[in-house]
């Protein structure tokens, strides 16, 4: 055990909640501020893309026993559906047989961390507004608004867990050498409902991530328990095709219909919901450092928000606390090496899978439909079979695998120009399980990354 500390967190979030239970059991007095009301008791916000638990959010969870409660609020998906004009529905699967990433609803799963980290002893302060941070004492800032008395807290340490816009980063941003970026994407997105059949069960496949990929744009669905799918329709916020030129009833339902037209039965609830949610905006966050001596860190979005395009910010935000907790047990009372050592193992992982998620939202809004590129796939999971010692898909090395993000950027790109060379082969689509590409493959691999 280390030696109790009085420990402050802002934020109330899913990497705030967890990281809480983790602190609590360690034996530390843990108070977490929110400048939200009680999710429990309110209406969620309509901002919400279901979560896709993978590997290293399950290890997370599995530390400390509560992995096996949060299952039971998710639904395994082992495929994609995709969902093209004029086509039947394609399926992909993501990884061997037996590999699912799970749908959670974020509002039900976070819930259930505050549920869990309060049976542990956790107390929680909603509405409780951080206005200031003194990095050097620890110490919160908290008030009704900017301007009136603050309360002044003390603590041994703070964590800031308060997201993309975060108050305690905010303060380390006045530091000098304090390196920051945030880049908006020019596409938006907006949380819609599919509605369950009058008997409870699901409209489309239950154990699938739809998705409907459209260029520049797309929807996508996620399964919940009751028999709904929380969908998300990502688009630019300006263009021909855009949020900009969805103003009225009508040129919504004429969208739906256009371009979705496997969702017609649920159209009407669809245009309810657009006018009822909010269009939300989608950042990715660099900062550097993540920490202030042994008074202050940074983990989850605060320090890394990205895209939620491979379904990674909760996991990464997870994977975060997993190094922590190992770096306490490794370093004991030596917060100033904790700290040191968490940032300087997780900046360059952050750094990779915000480059990846990127990556994957071209893929999933303009490739999954390709015929080139289901061939493409249909090849490295044919050549993987064989040689699974020697090819691991690119998904596969960040969804189903622990490793580091960095190593799959670094050979999801070497895989990338192998695959590059086999695809120009000619009547690829002919031989592409033939030993000439067999040949080709185990040739190029021998060049390493």
């Amino acid at each position: 055990m280390q030696k109790p500390k009085n420990i402050a967190i802002v934020g109330s979030g899913l990497v705030g909640a967890l990281l809480s239970i983790y602190l609590k059991k360690r034996g530390h007095k843990v108070d977490v501020y929110d400048r939200r009301p009680d999710i429990r008791k309110i209406e969620f916000s309509g901002r919400s893309i279901n979560l896709a638990m993978s590997a290293r959010g399950w290890k997370a969870l599995k530390k400390v026993n509560i992995d096996e409660e949060i299952k039971r609020i998710g639904i395994p998906m082992d495929k994609r559906a995709i969902h093209a004009i004029g086509k039947p529905v394609y399926f992909q699967n993501y990884g061997k047989t037996g590999e699912s990433i799970y749908s959670i609803s974020r509002s039900v799963l976070n819930k259930k961390m505050i549920d869990l980290a309060e049976k542990e002893g956790v107390k929680f302060f909603f509405n409780s507004k951080v206005w200031d941070v003194s990095l050097p004492e620890a110490t919160l800032f908290v008030g009704e608004t900017e301007k009136s008395e603050w309360e002044e807290l003390k603590y041994d340490i703070v964590f800031g867990a308060d997201g993309a816009f975060s108050r305690v980063r905010h303060k380390m941003q006045r530091r000098s050498l304090f390196n920051y970026s945030q880049e908006f994407l020019n596409t938006g997105y907006k949380e819609l409902t599919i509605l369950p059949n009058a008997d409870g069960t699901h409209k489309l496949n239950k154990n699938s991530l739809h998705i409907w990929p459209r260029g520049n744009f797309m929807f996508i669905a996620l399964p919940n328990l009751d028999g709904s799918f929380t969908c998300t329709l990502f688009m630019p916020f300006e263009g021909e095709e855009s949020f900009s030129k969805l103003k009225t009833e009508e040129a919504v339902r004429d969208f739906f219909e256009k371009y979705f037209p496997t969702v017609k039965d649920d159209i009407s609830n669809l245009v309810n919901d657009f006018f009822k949610n909010p269009t939300s905006t989608l950042v990715t966050i660099k900062c550097y450092p993540w920490t202030y001596w042994d008074k202050a860190a940074l983990v989850g979005d605060s320090a890394h928000a990205i895209v939620p395009f491979y379904g990674q910010g909760m996991n990464a935000g997870f994977e975060d606390i997993t190094v922590l907790n190992e770096l306490m047990d490794k370093y004991n009372d030596d917060w100033g090496k904790i700290f040191k050592e968490y940032e300087k193992e997780r900046k360059p992982n952050a750094d990779a899978v915000a480059e990846l998620s990127y990556r994957n939202f071209i893929e999933m809004s303009t490739k999954t439909a390709d015929e080139k590129f289901i061939l493409r796939k249909k090849i490295e999971k044919w050549f993987s079979d064989k040689y699974p010692d020697k090819w691991v898909p690119l998904y596969s090395r960040v969804t189903f695998s622990e490793r580091p993000y960095s190593e799959a950027l670094e050979i999801g790109d070497f895989q990338k120009s192998i695959m590059d060379e086999v695809m120009i082969m000619e009547e690829i689509e002919t031989k592409w399980n033939s030993e000439e590409v067999e040949k080709l493959i185990l040739k190029l691999l021998d060049r390493k990354p």
